[in-house]
């Protein structure tokens, strides 16, 4: 029997605070450059770095929380039957956190017993463990750590499931996740489909992300023979033979603490009738997921076994076993765009259970033995024509409604369907798609009234100006508003600037923000002309800029921490390290304290020679540093190195600074490189 629930999960958790209220643009590279060797076929370069430049836009980042945990209680949603006890958190991006199997009371995920954001997706925040399912564009999704929608549903064999949706601002796709666990079935059904109802093609983003332990005897397989690897010597991708990946000195690389870096690879299965891949250890015995087609790619990640590597686990997941993780996509790199044709939907069905097969030849030195032992043993359980049979049986399950509600997610899907409803294009959208209007909230509320009324209302400068809206038909809207004197409040012109700007019409947005200030000057606005001037390489405009932002800010007795953040880093770029200073000495003693302003402060001060500063800036543990970021081992190889030159006398050089980073190693705390 399959049983559906909600329940309370209390765990130690560093509390998420208000977003960052300065909308980050779009970078200017849509197309990213990514480097690659002879070995990588031409077919294989096809799509790459397509469409995978950094965009966060709509959405503002998730940058404020801390390492300060205390206990935190979220909705849970279990789906159990037999075999499988599976659990949910709709409120984190639907994160799967648990897959249990009963009989050997067996957690088949690397589980993550707290809830510590750190600086790895999008908009900044993501924590470690489950599956992720992530969206839309390139990294860590939008919601990984938002709420989303979590509906009762009926499955295809009369038993209870659970639909997991979201309308994604930035493409405008809607997405679904429906799970179906059948009496006595072994395996989790999860059935997806992405839909693009637009009249514009538009880049498509899937990743299935699992996190599984990590152990000297666990093997990572998939029916493939080739993979596209990571080759940090070139910072780029090659291809070769699995499982002795050039990259590890003839090391086997699908056992993770081979690798002495923080590694990837991508297994090429597109000869595989039926795509998985799976985790197992000594015994034979782990996770395996598989899928239909076009979910056809695997990966494997692991931290590396240097101290970063090593430091990175215990940071995301504190007395936490170390975890890899294993993924599934749709192209065969995450930096491989794809086209998502205008009035389209994308599916497939993907499995996720436990599975046993013969250790000696799972972990035999024939790689093809290994992983065929392994694909004979799961097709025994799962044959590909069953597999086929449950993706039709949900394909006719997709577009059943659900009106049971478990878990509320954003209000911007229903000011979407608000949106085509006035214009006769709700027909677009499938009817699984249910945003109940009473999920429109203060923020959908404003665009409502442009909606409905043909203007964005006016608000105090000095209030934070509350999320942003970067959609194409909301900016023709705006746009059409605006044609009206009356219409264009600083708030207007404030809004419509960061739509022009994030889709670099930068002389119009200039123009916008110009004349919102005119108006009403806000720090908003002004910040925003600064961002511009230093995209236009205008370096004196920018500072001048941010120097009217702050004043205002200052002037109101609230400057935000953000805002500081970006005027401490344009008066350090401009060379202004004793007025950078002064500013920070300005500041409440709680904006004083936020991460990003320390490391601030100790940049200020290695330049400012006041070197016992910059040593107790390194002497705290910080949460907010970026996945692969060297700020502070900089910091501390440059203090070492002036150290030792005001010691010994010699000259400060990059021989100096070469033999200190061999020398003076640092404290595991600051030690978050990717690479040593």
């Amino acid at each position: 029997m399959t049983e559906l629930h909600v329940e309370n999960l209390t765990l130690p958790g560093a509390r998420l605070e208000e977003e960052n209220p300065l909308p980050f643009f779009r970078d200017p590279h849509v197309d990213q450059r990514v480097n690659v060797r002879d070995s990588l076929p031409a077919d294989k370069r096809h799509w790459l770095g397509w469409q995978t430049g950094l965009r966060v836009l709509p959405y503002r980042m998730q940058d404020r929380y801390t390492r300060q945990r205390e206990p935190l209680t979220f909705c849970s949603i279990v789906l159990e039957n037999e075999i499988l006890k599976v659990t949910f958190l709709p409120e984190l991006g639907g994160r799967l956190i648990s897959l249990v199997h009963k009989p050997l009371e067996r957690e088949l995920l690397a589980r993550n017993p707290v809830f510590q954001p750190a600086n790895l997706a999008i908009r900044n925040a993501w924590f470690s463990g489950g599956i992720e399912w992530n969206v839309g564009q390139y990294g860590h999704t939008f919601a990984t750590c938002s709420p989303v929608f979590a509906a009762a549903i009926q499955g295809p064999y009369g038993s209870a499931g659970l639909r997991l949706y979201e309308f994604e601002r930035c493409k405008g796709l809607f997405w679904q996740l429906d799970l179906h666990l059948p009496p006595g079935s072994p395996f989790l059904i999860a059935h997806v489909r992405v839909v693009n109802p637009n009249d514009a093609e538009t880049s498509m983003y899937w990743w299935t992300n699992i996190a599984v332990p990590e152990a000297p005897d666990v093997r990572v397989l998939a029916p493939a023979d080739q993979a596209i690897y990571y080759d940090p010597a070139i910072t780029g991708f090659g291809q070769a033979e699995l499982p002795h990946l050039p990259t590890l000195d003839g090391q086997d690389s699908t056992y993770a603490l081979n690798s002495h870096f923080a590694d990837e690879f991508f297994f090429q299965c597109d000869d595989a009738d039926m795509p998985w891949e799976a985790a197992l250890d000594a015994q034979g015995s782990g996770l395996i997921e598989a899928s239909t087609h076009p979910l056809r790619y695997r990966k494997l990640f692991c931290w590396g076994s240097h101290q970063g590597g090593r430091h990175w686990q215990e940071f995301l997941a504190p007395g936490a076993q170390p975890y890899i993780e294993i993924q599934a996509g749709l192209a065969p790199t995450q930096l491989h765009g794809l086209p998502v044709p205008a009035h389209s939907a994308w599916s497939w069905t993907q499995v996720f259970g436990y599975l046993e097969a013969d250790p000696a030849r799972v972990h035999g030195q024939d790689w093809r033995t290994a992983w065929q032992t392994v694909d004979g043993a799961f097709k025994s359980r799962l044959p590909m024509s069953q597999l086929v049979r449950l993706d039709q049986e949900c394909v006719q399950w997709a577009d059943v409604s659900s009106h049971v509600i478990l878990q509320a997610g954003s209000g911007w899907g229903a000011l979407e369907l608000a949106r085509r409803a006035r214009e006769g294009r709700l027909a677009d959208v499938p009817s699984a798609f249910v945003f109940p209007q009473a999920t429109l909230g203060r923020e959908q509320a404003k665009w409502l009234h442009l909606l409905e009324r043909g203007c964005l209302p006016d608000q105090d400068p000095a209030e934070p100006p509350g999320e942003w809206m970067v959609q194409t038909e909301w900016r023709a809207l705006l746009a059409e508003s605006l044609t009206s004197p009356e219409n264009r409040n600083w708030f207007a012109l404030l809004h419509y600037g960061v739509m022009l700007g994030e889709a670099f019409d930068d002389q119009a947005a200039w123009a916008a923000w110009q004349e919102s200030v005119r108006q009403r000057p806000s720090a908003w606005a002004f910040r925003n002309l600064g961002v511009l001037a230093g995209r236009m390489n205008r370096g004196d405009e920018a500072l001048s800029f941010y120097d009217q932002a702050w004043r205002i800010a200052a002037d109101s007795h609230r400057p935000d921490v953000s805002l500081a953040q970006e005027y401490l880093q344009v008066l350090c770029a401009a060379g202004q390290f004793g007025r950078a200073r002064e500013v920070y000495s300005s500041l409440p003693p709680q904006v004083q304290e936020a991460d990003r302003i320390q490391i601030l402060r100790g940049r200020i001060a290695l330049q400012l020679g006041d070197l016992d500063t910059v040593e107790r800036v390194l002497g705290r543990e910080y949460a907010v540093v970026r996945e692969g970021e060297t700020e502070l081992t900089d910091l501390w190889f440059e203090l070492w190195a002036r150290r030792v030159s005001a010691q010994t006398g010699r000259l400060l050089d990059a021989a100096l600074r070469q033999e200190v980073q061999q020398t003076h190693p640092p404290p595991a705390w600051i030690d978050f490189r990717s690479i040593n």
